[in-house]
């Protein structure tokens, strides 16, 4: 593994897909949201979380305020390769944050497993073919202790095949460690 976590400057100007992996509350969405600074042009936040409950209303409001005022909202919970499809040729860079959550959003609306991975699938190759770069964030789910439920384990088991694939076609990948960014790719 690299240890030198500081992104290439000059090429910034490309088109880039751009993975950022880590635990829970590990800096992902603020290394994220640093590197996407050094794009020039429109940018777009894909958030694929929803306000199901109190805290993660609040979670969410907290984000919003945070991003830079000339970022457009993008929210989507399930179908993200549709909006990436949609809205890709719009801007310069979409922040989709994050992989995890809308894999576990897919699961909660019945989804099963072959359709989700077939969307995984649908997601990277609509990441390939759009005009703008591609920040994709996701929680690393399998360094802990296997899960005791079938559910559990079917959603850790997605998260890790879907994220594999995302870094096999990122251009750069990342791995979030208590805020410090390891650059592992590119």
């Amino acid at each position: 593994m690299e240890n030198n976590s500081q992104p290439n400057l000059a090429a910034r100007t490309q088109k880039r897909i751009i993975f950022i992996t880590g635990g829970a509350r590990s800096g992902k969405s603020r290394f994220a949201e640093e590197l996407s600074r050094q794009f020039a042009g429109a940018k777009a936040y894909l958030a694929t979380a929803q306000g199901l409950d109190e805290e993660m209303a609040d979670r969410i409001r907290r984000h919003r305020e945070n991003r830079p005022a000339d970022w457009q909202t993008l929210e989507e919970p399930l179908k993200v390769a549709d909006c990436i499809l949609k809205e890709g040729n719009r801007f310069d860079l979409i922040l989709l944050d994050c992989l995890t959550l809308w894999i576990s959003n897919l699961l909660m609306a019945g989804w099963n497993e072959a359709k989700i991975l077939g969307e995984g699938n649908r997601l990277l190759e609509v990441s390939r073919r759009a005009k703008c770069s591609l920040i994709l964030v996701g929680n690393e789910v399998g360094m802990g202790i296997v899960p005791e439920n079938a559910q559990a384990r079917l959603f850790r088991d997605l998260s890790g095949f879907i994220q594999q694939k995302a870094a096999r076609e990122a251009d750069e990948v990342y791995f979030m460690v208590s805020g410090i960014a390891q650059r592992i790719k590119g």
